[in-house]
């Protein structure tokens, strides 16, 4: 006979699958449901920074780091080459004007004095023997011309006798005409001499005015080689502190090289280096703030270079009042350098997350603190502690701070 087999009561197998299959279908839906569409990422909350939106004063100013330098450098080079012979100041110490720092000897340039004072000499003999030799052809010159002035006047005494009688026929013709001739003779050759002589008076002045110009020169050219001595004593030129000193007692140093520089300490400048992006914003005359010790002292912008070297920029401040005490230099000093007039906005606090996303999005803390949701935003001005929000945000919600690299391309941030 046929047995009847009745089924068996309770869970089987297949329900266990359908179980897991429903229990799969349905965390499926409410990842889907979560995702609204976007990827996720999810986060412990101790993992990031969230800072909230505020309503306040925004201060536009940046913070810069500054040494202090001296107010000016001036570079020493050598006006003469020379070996090194004695090393009188040492780099560090205090100068004057006119102090003598190096002392050169160049054996070339003592040759140069001593030819240069054998060519004066030679020049002076020259000059001393030309005189005397117009001298005495001034002398002559006069002599003859007061012979000749002298025969003149005798010929025409007695040509003008001899005219007398001639006409009283009282001498003959030809006496007569004999001492007319004389006369006239004694005429021209009068008239030569004095054009020679005074030819010879004006030659005499230009050959000696020239010669004497030729002196003056080679006395100048003389002084200037001295000159020249006195510039292998290497001086300070200007009061202040020797800065370094590249040189050696036995060194030679070539003419025109740099060997030493003078710090001048009658005040000080800040040099600082600026990130690049405000490059366009920060001017001459823009005013900062040192502060040391609970006191503010007032700087200045006296220079902007425009180079840039890897994305940062130099200034030069200069303070316009009262300095610290203790300034010196080679110190370094935090700035606050004012950018524009301080003014009422929406403020976002700083932080790693404009690295990420360059201040165009943000993830913005629902109200439960549950999840973050990527928003586009606009930024403005910054300062060392807040962004100047344009728009996007409002006063209140709060912003995951923090760096956004290890998000990816989430849309949405799970906060556990």
């Amino acid at each position: 006979m046929d047995i009847k087999i009745e089924k068996k009561k309770g869970i089987r197998r297949k329900h266990i699958v359908y179980a897991l299959a429903g229990v799969a279908l349905l965390f499926v839906g409410y990842k889907l449901l979560l995702s609204d569409g976007g990827s996720t990422y999810r986060t412990e909350a101790d993992r990031i920074s969230i800072a909230q939106v505020s309503r306040g004063e925004f201060d536009d100013y940046i913070t810069i780091t500054g040494n202090v330098a001296p107010i000016s450098t001036i570079y020493m080079d050598a006006y003469e080459g020379g070996r090194v012979t004695e090393k009188l100041i040492e780099e560090g110490a205090t100068v004057k004007k006119g102090d003598i720092i190096l002392k050169l000897e160049n054996m070339n340039l003592y040759e140069q004095i001593l030819a240069s004072e054998s060519n004066l000499a030679l020049k002076q003999n020259d000059l001393r023997s030309t005189k005397l030799t117009f001298d005495q052809r001034q002398v002559d010159g006069r002599r003859s011309l007061a012979t000749a002035s002298n025969e003149l006047q005798r010929t025409k005494r007695n040509f003008d006798q001899n005219k007398a009688l001639f006409a009283d026929e009282l001498i003959s013709r030809e006496d007569y005409l004999i001492s007319k001739e004389n006369y006239e003779l004694a005429q021209k050759q009068y008239d030569i001499l004095k054009v020679q002589t005074e030819n010879d008076e004006q030659l005499r002045e230009t050959s000696l005015r020239g010669l004497d110009a030729d002196l003056v020169r080679m006395q100048k050219t003389l002084s200037m080689v001295y000159q020249r001595l006195d510039h292998l004593n290497v001086r300070a030129p200007a009061d202040g502190q020797l800065g370094f000193l590249d040189a050696e007692i036995g060194q030679n140093i070539t003419q025109g090289e740099r060997i030493g520089q003078i710090n001048v300490l009658t005040d000080f400048k800040i040099e600082a280096n600026i990130d690049e992006h405000y490059i366009d914003r920060v001017k001459r005359d823009l005013s900062a703030t040192l502060e040391r010790n609970g006191t503010e002292f007032p700087l200045r912008v006296r220079k902007v270079y425009p180079e840039v070297r890897s994305g940062r920029f130099r200034v030069d401040l200069v303070f316009t009042g009262d300095k610290p005490e203790t300034i010196r230099a080679g110190q370094t000093y935090n700035l606050k350098l004012r950018l524009g007039e301080s003014s009422e906005a929406v403020l976002l606090p700083k932080g790693g997350f404009f690295q990420s996303t360059g201040g165009q999005w943000v993830f913005v803390v629902v109200p439960n603190g549950g999840e973050a949701i990527r928003r586009e935003v606009r930024l403005g001005k910054q300062n060392t502690q807040y962004f100047e929000v344009l728009d996007g945000l409002e006063s209140g919600e709060s912003v995951i701070t923090s760096n956004y690299d290890s998000f990816g391309e989430a849309d949405r941030v799970i906060i556990k």
